[in-house]
């Protein structure tokens, strides 16, 4: 499933509105998301925890460079991105 918009602050709830589908869906391709700000880590962050809650796997693709360097920076890469 693509996800869009902004995931910042302003927009997290609009994001978990969200949560089931992306669930459901199994991956969620980040390509289509123009703005962030540290909230779309804790959201990522969420998004897994509500996947592991129900048994389920939750894959990341497609996430921009912006969004790595945050994760990076809170040091949830290996939460977060699949090794290579």
């Amino acid at each position: 499933m693509r996800a869009e918009g902004e995931w910042t602050q302003a927009g997290a709830a609009a994001v978990l509105a969200q949560a089931q589908r992306y669930i459901e869906a199994g991956e969620v391709d980040l390509s289509g998301i123009q703005r962030v700000d540290s909230a779309a880590v804790a959201l990522l962050l969420e998004l897994t925890r509500r996947a592991r809650l129900t048994g389920k796997a939750l894959r990341f693709t497609g996430m921009p460079s912006n969004l790595q360097t945050l994760v990076t920076f809170f040091d949830v890469d290996d939460l977060l991105i699949e090794p290579a």
